[in-house]
């Protein structure tokens, strides 16, 4: 009766050893497929680790509500931080489940549950580990550890080239519009600098595209001077392709930057929308008849046939509905503001802000 009784023991203590080995295979498996997704797999719009996803929905919404409370200086401040604390946050959750999960196997093989000789092994790529299962198992440990440092290594470079170029092209809009940068502001200039501009903007509209969509934590990247973001800066430029393209009359040629800006702008709000706002509408800005007016008057000095301020105020509605709701829907999960159509007064006073309104 004892020996069936130790037998059964025996039978019990492995089952549970094979089925922690096991949880311990999965979790590094998953830990691994992660981490393998966000930092070496080119993504698709909606590809995004879901463990990564749950990181930023868990954090980011307390982060943003207390944000909320404060003044915009310091509330612009304390959004800042998120981006690259996440980042942090995120491999710092990999690792643990990597160091837990490696702590499983060599509990599995016999050995204890210890995490401080699984993070030992994991943080210093070193081991010194009896039998040829914990070996194994150590010698695994230390390999992975070794493979992730070295991707981080070369994704940390990528991520911040990539904001750098993004700030780049931000602080070059903003010289021309000021800040915020806004539809008038891009027009005021005249035809020819206008049509430079969009031009540039297309190739960097679908550059920060793909930036964003192959690492999404840099849409939380705040820019470094208040007034700027890479979502007004892109929507500003969307509505002025939106204002040529319902202002002048269809088959000019010269609009043709103005389309192509239009449709890679539209395409990359659509896409980052569906990738960080879940694709929900948001809220349109207000557009009356005087705004399109005065959006009009910038174009007349143009010599480009223009459409009546009637039609053109139905053209530019009909445009608006391709874009708007999903820049809507990005302002509102990041926290950042729309363009405004026009300057408005306050940033008029500026002169250092728009020049081009008192020549």
């Amino acid at each position: 009766m004892g020996t069936s009784a130790k037998g059964y023991r025996r039978v019990r203590f492995r089952a549970v050893h094979a089925v922690v080995g096991i949880v311990g295979a999965v979790l590094i498996g998953l830990m691994l497929s992660e981490f393998f997704v966000a930092f070496l797999l080119p993504r698709r719009v909606k590809r995004d680790p879901r463990i990564a996803r749950g990181i930023y929905q868990a954090v980011w919404k307390p982060w943003r509500a207390l944000a909320r409370r404060m003044q915009p200086i310091r509330a612009d401040a304390l959004l800042g931080y998120f981006g690259p604390l996440a980042l942090l946050l995120e491999l710092a959750v990999w690792v643990f489940g990597l160091i837990v999960g490696f702590a499983c196997l060599q509990w599995a093989g016999g050995g204890g549950f210890s995490l401080d000789s699984s993070a030992g092994t994991f943080l210093s790529a070193s081991f010194e580990h009896a039998g040829a299962w914990h070996r194994g198992v150590g010698l695994a440990e230390a390999a992975t550890a070794v493979g992730v440092l070295f991707t981080v290594i070369g994704y940390l470079p990528s991520v911040y080239s990539a904001y750098s170029l993004r700030e780049i092209a931000i602080s070059r809009l903003s010289t021309r519009t000021g800040a915020p940068a806004s539809a008038a502001g891009l027009i005021v200039h005249g035809w020819s600098e206008l049509d430079a501009t969009l031009q540039d903007a297309e190739k960097w509209a679908t550059e920060m595209m793909e930036t964003h969509l192959a690492y999404p934590l840099l849409a939380y990247y705040r820019s470094q001077h208040i007034g700027q973001s890479w979502l007004s800066a892109l929507t500003a430029i969307v509505d002025a392709s939106a204002v040529v393209l319902a202002t002048v009359e269809d088959g000019v040629l010269e609009t043709r930057s103005a389309e192509l800006a239009f449709r890679v702008g539209r395409h990359a709000l659509a896409d980052l929308a569906h990738q960080l706002a879940e694709g929900s509408p948001g809220k349109t800005r207000e557009l009356v008849e005087e705004d399109v007016t005065e959006l009009r008057a910038l174009l007349e000095g143009t010599g480009l046939a223009l459409v009546p301020v009637g039609e053109c105020l139905e053209r530019l509605s009909r445009l608006r509905e391709e874009y708007e709701g999903n820049a809507g829907a990005l302002a509102a999960q990041l926290a950042l503001r729309l363009p405004p159509w026009r300057p408005d007064e306050q940033a008029l006073a500026r002169r250092k802000l728009a020049p081009a309104y008192r020549r």
